[in-house]
């Protein structure tokens, strides 16, 4: 669907002048509003930070697949839940993979070190989103395509809720009120903050803090600290601390208590942790610790594994979301509607068969490790140098494949600190940010607390906003 037809601002793409001025004010309203990074630079420091890169314009997005994206969450919150409760599956999906993939390991192994011992919390938060692509139909129409749900640190709750007002105004200064008016209202950071406080509030201890785990260099802190004031605002208090820290200054009393600097801990909250790099063999003991003590963590270890690509693989398969959501037929079909095709790489005939797919339509497949962070997914000839490399190889059950989505590109300007406003075609992924809390076997919240968009020229493959390739952005819903 272009965007000239789409949306009425197609033909400003057009005027180099206007787009510049437009650029200018957005920027500075992005500033206003609070849509900052710390820059590389100096990633540990605010005293100098930057607009994170946006779009001048938000762009289209199917009305039908944004409500469809809202409509299918709670049933994700409910199957990432079940599948991190059954140690049998989760042992069973990923027994190949943590043969070859040694962070997978190493997470498997700590999570059997707690089922062990015995799961000392009661109270379980799971703060999620799902992303998405819309698939291009030969017919035109377009498709809800999942692409992977991210179970910990899933990040941009903050700042998306700043970029509407930015949006809003850049419709504004064009006379294009009524347009303004349909950027939907958008507060992901009330929504994962009032998860938190639940699960702090179910904790049960009126003293108790919130420890966030953060990385020393983190440009992205403002859309952590948005999180961190809606807490303040309900009087809980967040203390930011590195695994380095944990490691110096956490401690377990007799109960399973967990204590940093002395303070009881109702709450871990990781915005670190989701890849290889993060872990020095100090961080792992930091996170032994953590999964060891009754504190409700964000997401505990069994919900990091539920949401490999492993997993997600595995739930494709026919009759593995029946044994989830008994009796939920309903909720069966929503979620199977937004699967794409999922092949395992395991050795054995399924497998060999999926290569050879693969190396014979590159442009259809892409090959996923087990990784977030963005950027780690390879495509076209470099898949095919990997498949061939890999295809005799018991490493490649670390990998799955998976159908490529082909969305319908569309012109939008990207804004970038240093770099000139440029009109290019674009696509973008959906995220929707999705928030549970289980207390013992009762679910006490399930619901979806808003939506991230991000955008990228279409000749970058991979990447989000944190890897420095895709721009946030808004839906203008058509």
């Amino acid at each position: 669907m272009p965007v000239g037809m789409a949306t009425g601002w197609g033909s400003l793409l057009q005027d180099e002048q206007q787009l510049e001025e437009l650029a200018r004010q957005a920027v500075d309203r992005a500033l206003a509003e609070g849509v900052l990074l710390r820059t590389s630079q100096a990633p540990s420091s605010s005293h100098v930070v930057s607009y994170a890169p946006f779009t001048l314009f938000p762009s289209p997005v199917p009305s039908a697949l944004l409500e469809q994206a809202y409509a299918v969450q709670a049933d994700f919150n409910l199957l990432v839940d079940a599948v991190s409760q059954n140690a049998v599956f989760l042992e069973q999906t990923l027994s190949s993979t943590i043969k070859r993939d040694s962070f997978t390991a190493r997470l498997f192994d700590i999570h059997k070190q707690v089922l062990k011992e015995g799961i000392a919390q009661t109270v379980f938060l799971g703060l999620n989103r799902s992303d998405y692509m819309f698939q291009c139909n030969p017919d035109g129409s377009a498709a809800l395509k999942q692409i992977e749900i991210n179970t910990v640190s899933a990040s941009f709750g903050g700042l998306a809720s700043r970029t509407p007002a930015v949006h809003r105004h850049v419709l504004s200064v064009l006379g294009k009120t009524k347009e303004a008016a349909k950027i939907l209202f958008n507060n992901p950071s009330k929504g994962l903050a009032m998860g938190i406080a639940k699960a702090w509030e179910l904790y049960g201890s009126a003293n108790a803090q919130v420890l966030l785990i953060a990385q020393e260099k983190e440009r992205n802190i403002f859309d952590q600290r948005a999180i961190e004031n809606e807490l303040l605002a309900r009087n809980i208090h967040v203390i930011r601390r590195r695994f380095e820290d944990v490691s110096e200054k956490g401690s377990l009393d007799q109960d399973r208590r967990l204590f940093m600097d002395g303070q009881e801990i109702a709450v871990v909250y990781f915005r670190d942790g989701y890849m290889p790099g993060h872990y020095s063999l100090q961080n792992w003991e930091a996170r032994l610790l953590l999964e060891r003590s009754c504190a409700v963590k964000c997401p505990d270890i069994a919900t990091q594994l539920a949401g490999t690509k492993k997993v997600q693989q595995e739930l494709s398969r026919v009759g593995v979301l029946e044994s989830f959501l008994p009796g939920q037929p309903e909720a069966v079909a929503r979620l199977r509607a937004t699967f794409a095709g999922l092949y395992s790489l395991d050795l054995g005939e399924e497998g060999d068969q999926a290569i050879t797919k693969a190396i014979a339509a590159p442009s259809s497949f892409v090959l996923k490790p087990q990784r977030e962070g963005g950027g780690n997914n390879l495509y076209g000839e470099e898949m095919v140098q990997a498949l061939e490399r890999l295809k005799d190889s018991e490493e490649r059950a670390s990998y799955i494949l998976m159908e490529k989505i082909e969305p319908e590109p569309f012109r939008n300007c990207l804004l970038r600190p240093g770099s000139p406003a440029r009109v290019i075609q674009c696509i973008s992924e959906l995220g929707i940010f999705g928030v549970y809390v289980r207390e013992g076997k009762t679910l006490v919240m399930n619901k979806h607390v808003g939506h991230l968009l991000r955008t990228k020229a279409i000749e970058h493959a991979d990447g989000g906003v944190a890897a420095g390739v895709a721009v946030l952005d808004n839906p203008y819903p058509v």
